[in-house]
């Protein structure tokens, strides 16, 4: 893929903006698919783009803990040509007339979250779509933490910037200008953003949210720390153990041959050590052995053949008692003398060689068995102790190998049991907190108008590093009725509250991401109205919270108001509202088109008891 930056315009501070290009396809235009990477000085400035006043009073800082949504841009989605919008910490209303394209905000923002794009939601004839979403993670190390484990940069700020690009049959994603996958968006958005009243997105109705917020509401960090490395520990030894009994199953056999065969080397005694002392001793002993054999017959064929030759005649020459023969004779007799001394010198020698024949024997048989047990291991004779050995090692090795699947057996069995017992300890907390927290809820919800609503905690017996149970949020919204699993009884506007109520008593301790409400105000009006803006004001103290209302009593109590409206050529656009401005929407908002004195007034009222600035 082809990657370059192109140097951009110099900003109005002096920093350099890059236009990041990825080669897509060959029919793929580089203005299809550039993007001038956003940041808190260089954002462009489309027309729709937010200007607060440069005197204007800062509202409040991002809370500890809390992720915030710093700008939304969108280009060629749906009704919008061309918007960027920055947006800011506490609470922000978004009011327009019906039609003004105010919930398009949040299907943008979806698409960038890493919801599908619909057909419908391209602009007629403007090309691909490009919606982008910048947020603040400077508070928020776990999802600084999971860019670096997916080795993505991150923006100074530290900012996270999420980019989806479409157009008919084809869609892109990328992170902090890095091309990626929609899993990955989804994954690095899905704790920064909870928008209400959009089931999809709404983390509220996952069991592990509802325990996450039980657990920050009445239960000490440690006990879940302590459950987490207990199971930790479990899963470990489990595994280790499965791999110790696997080894041990697959090693059995080879363990029996390994037993047999050093066992029938251990039967052949320390020879298989002296190999070499054995063949030099059976050397020596062969050689004994063939000389005795070979001087005992030269004795017996000197004794046999020549003394009794020589003495025969010598007996010849005595009897012919020729004067002529003396000199031969004498010299016979003295060769007999001779002869005989030999034969007597040689009885001697082998009389005094003593009998070794039995540990020739002895020496050969051990021999001959150490020759054949190493052709049958296929080693050399002289290799044979080192085999021996190898084989030896190899069966303690697997010895060792059960020695360790029984140590693991134990440590699984004490890992086991302080998982038990830590989660048990945890159980009990949870049980002990769900009184106080459904107590706090339901008052608030008595407080939003919804006094039949009654929020339970139910408890599932379900193992993982979380615990022993599953946490659910049950509610009951008829009294004639039993309570059931948020998911299957609450209604778009009743789930809304809820949640609203819930975040509301979880604020203080959890940490919340960004909160988009849409349906929040349906049914409500007038205190109720009051009241539910105040809470919502109330909450936005801990995270940053968007409202979309056409409540104005909510509205008067926004740190940001902005309008959605139509342009003359129908295109949507989105407007800051400050000072007369302001009160002018929400008069419209009190008495419809035909806005009158005494609209402005009570607007005027609305904006002073919400402590807003009046024009």
């Amino acid at each position: 893929m082809d990657v370059r930056q192109v140097p951009g315009e110099r900003t109005h501070r002096g920093r350099q903006s890059h236009t990041v290009l990825y080669g897509a396809s060959p029919n793929t235009s580089a203005k299809d698919l550039s993007y001038t990477q956003p940041t808190p000085h260089n954002r462009r400035r489309a027309r729709g783009a937010l200007h607060y006043p440069a005197d204007r009073p800062a509202i409040r800082t991002v809370p500890r803990g809390v992720s915030m949504l710093r700008a939304l841009t969108i280009s060629n989605f749906a009704l919008v040509a061309k918007l960027d919008l920055e947006l800011g910490p506490g609470l922000t209303v978004i009011t327009g007339e019906s039609g003004a394209g105010k919930s398009i905000l949040l299907d943008a923002l979806s698409l960038v979250l890493g919801a599908r794009l619909r057909r419908s939601q391209l602009r007629h004839g403007g090309g691909a779509c490009d919606v982008s979403a910048e947020f603040d993670i400077g508070a928020r190390p776990d999802s600084r933490d999971a860019l670096a484990n997916r080795q993505l940069p991150c923006l100074d700020g530290p900012g996270l910037l999420v980019r989806r690009w479409a157009s008919e049959g084809r869609s892109r994603a990328f992170v902090n200008g890095i091309p990626t996958t929609l899993a990955t968006l989804r994954e690095l958005t899905e704790p920064l953003v909870d928008i209400h009243a959009q089931k999809e997105h709404q983390q509220l109705l996952e069991r592990g949210t509802q325990r996450r917020l039980l657990d920050d509401f009445g239960v000490d960090a440690g006990l879940v720390e302590a459950v987490a490395d207990s199971h930790r520990a479990r899963q470990e030894c489990g595994a280790r153990l499965a791999e110790a009994t696997a080894a041990a199953e697959r090693d059995a056999e080879r363990a029996s041959l390994l037993r047999y065969q050093v066992d029938e080397l251990n039967s052949l005694g320390d020879g298989v050590q002296r190999v070499a002392e054995l063949t030099a001793e059976h050397k020596r002993l062969a050689r004994a052995s063939e000389l005795v054999a070979d001087l005992g017959a030269g004795a017996a064929t000197l004794e046999d053949e020549l003394v009794g030759a020589v003495a025969r005649l010598a007996s010849h020459l005595e009897r012919a008692d020729d004067e002529r023969l003396a000199a031969a004779l004498d010299l016979v007799v003295t060769a007999q003398a001779q002869l005989q001394e030999a034969l007597e010198e040689l009885r001697a020698y082998l009389d005094a060689i003593p009998e070794d024949s039995a540990r020739f024997e002895a020496v050969d048989a051990e021999l001959a068995a150490l020759h054949h047990m190493a052709r049958k291991h296929k080693v050399a004779t002289a290799d044979l102790a080192r085999h021996a050995e190898a084989l030896a090692e190899e069966l303690a090795a697997i010895a060792a190998t059960q020695d360790s699947a029984d140590a693991l057996a134990a440590a699984l069995a004490e890992a086991e049991q302080r998982y038990r017992a830590s989660g048990a300890a945890l159980s009990a907390a949870r049980r002990a907190a769900a009184g106080p927290f459904c107590e706090r809820v339901n008052a608030v919800l008595a407080e939003l108008g919804f006094p039949e609503a009654v929020l339970q905690v139910d408890f599932i017996p379900a193992e993982s590093a979380a615990g022993l149970e599953q946490v659910e949020f049950q509610v009951r919204t008829n009294p004639r009725h039993p309570a059931g699993p948020l998911r299957a009884i609450a209604s778009g506007g009743e789930l809304a509250r809820i949640g609203l109520a819930v975040d509301v008593v979880a604020a203080d301790q959890s940490r919340l991401p960004c909160l988009i409400l849409d349906e929040a105000d349906v049914g409500v009006g007038g205190t109720g109205a009051d009241v539910l803006g105040r809470l919502l004001r109330r909450l936005a103290k801990n995270t940053q919270v968007i409202v979309i209302t056409h409540a104005p009593q909510i509205a008067a109590l926004g740190d940001h108001h902005l309008r959605a409206a139509k342009t003359s050529e129908f295109d949507t656009v989105i407007e800051p509202l400050e000072g007369a401005a302001r009160v002018e929407e929400l008069a419209r908002m009190l008495g419809g088109r035909a806005v009158s004195d005494d609209s402005r007034a009570y607007a005027r009222t609305l904006l002073v008891e919400g402590g807003q600035a009046v024009g």
